[in-house]
């Protein structure tokens, strides 16, 4: 997750950072909070949900030889993509709660991972 967190910054400065200063600096515009946080969740939803749709792995996962699958092993559609992504922030947000689930799960997954009906394993 660390890893993500780090090409995640590269993916900001392209599609939040360079947009929300050349608005601030050009036009004078700032968002309000919440529209800025909305905008972040709509980033990182596209890039997940793209990658886990399209090749089952987000670039920190091609790294790590890791993928994520369904149980039947193919890729995930991009309903079971989008159904990770918006349970993994509760699974993270309530103090990684839905991450320390895989401690006692009996295949390992993580709480968001069986609620979708996906997996994260090592690529085959």
């Amino acid at each position: 997750m660390l890893y993500e967190s780090l090409l995640l910054l590269g993916v900001l400065a392209v599609t939040f950072i360079v947009p929300h200063l050349v608005l601030g600096i050009v036009r004078g515009l700032t968002l309000p909070g919440g529209a800025l946080w909305l905008h972040l969740f709509l980033v990182f939803g596209a890039y997940f949900v793209w990658y886990w749709s399209h090749s089952g792995q987000t670039l920190a996962m091609q790294t790590w030889k890791l993928e994520l699958r369904t149980a039947t092993g193919d890729i995930p559609s991009l309903r079971q993509a989008g159904l990770r992504y918006l349970l993994a922030w509760p699974s993270l947000a309530l103090g990684g709660i839905g991450i320390l689930w895989a401690l006692v799960d009996r295949d390992r997954q993580f709480l968001h991972d069986r609620l979708a009906g996906t997996q994260v394993d090592f690529k085959r």
